[in-house]
């Protein structure tokens, strides 16, 4: 199996929630939650154009196509929690942490690493989610062995 198209889809998923969130930053919405949670849809999309692509290459193989879309989504998620942690350190670290949003998964003052950690734990169980979600609407053109 070819690591390709995950790995560029992957890059896609990474530019658009970053492109996404620095968009809300710019226009003053990073502090608004539910907003935050809309990035999944970026991850669907993409997710979603993987399977595509292998279903029309004619790659029905059930358990394939799930590890494609889950790899895809992983390397999207591992990429941006790098690329926040990066914009983080840029932006001031442990104080800029601060003026993130309260709501979320962090009830005291998490350091920029565990604030991190934990958006890796929870974009992993996110994009496992969504790419269930997608091999059961996918299924019905898959053929399992």
């Amino acid at each position: 199996m070819k690591l390709q198209k995950e790995l560029v889809n992957g890059f896609l998923i990474f530019l658009g929630i970053g492109i996404y969130f620095l968009a809300m930053e710019a226009l003053g919405l990073s502090d608004i939650y539910y907003l935050r949670i809309l990035n999944i849809f970026i991850v669907l999309y993409i997710v979603n154009r993987t399977i595509k692509t292998n279903i029309e290459e004619g790659k029905t193989d059930y358990l394939k196509n799930m590890i494609s879309g889950g790899l895809t989504s992983i390397i999207g998620v591992v990429l941006s929690v790098i690329g926040l942690r990066i914009y983080i350190a840029i932006r001031g670290g442990d104080e800029y942490i601060k003026n993130l949003s309260d709501v979320f998964l962090f009830g005291n003052n998490p350091t920029a690493n565990e604030y991190c950690i934990g958006l890796l734990f929870e974009g992993t169980a996110s994009a496992v989610i969504a790419t269930f979600i997608l091999m059961q609407y996918w299924r019905r053109h898959i053929v399992s062995d």
